[in-house]
């Protein structure tokens, strides 16, 4: 599976942004999905999760009540909606894909597809 992420771009403090992650080659329906963020000079860290099946969604502390991971398995897309952007929250967002069935979660060894990454500039 190929994922492309879009929607990154620049905002202000406060303001909001739609992160969209595409699969190609392959459906999504049954995969557990996630976004991750990478700060320059900083470890890839985990943001958010959804589950394949009921699609149980699970947040970082420091993205819970702001962002909310979906998904559209018609459209094979997952989405990160990102309210209330503070400037640290300033990163390269990655969605993620596992296998299928798998373990839905923070750990980055549970997903084997990696997308190539969006920019996201919240400026102050």
């Amino acid at each position: 599976v190929q994922l492309q992420a879009s929607g990154g771009g620049l905002v202000q403090a406060g303001g909001s942004l739609r992160l969209s992650c595409v699969a190609s080659g392959g459906t999504l329906t049954n995969n557990p999905m996630a976004w991750f963020r990478q700060a320059p000079g900083t470890q890839r860290d985990f943001v958010a999760s959804i589950a394949w099946g009921l699609g149980s969604t699970d947040y970082a502390d420091s993205y819970k009540g702001r962002f909310t991971i979906s998904r559209d398995n018609a459209k094979n897309t997952v989405y990160l909606q990102m309210n209330s952007l503070k400037p640290e929250d300033s990163a390269v967002y990655y969605c993620a894909a596992g296998p299928k069935y798998g373990v839905s979660g923070s750990t980055e060894g549970f997903y084997d597809d990696w997308g190539q990454g969006t920019l996201v500039t919240v400026s102050s």
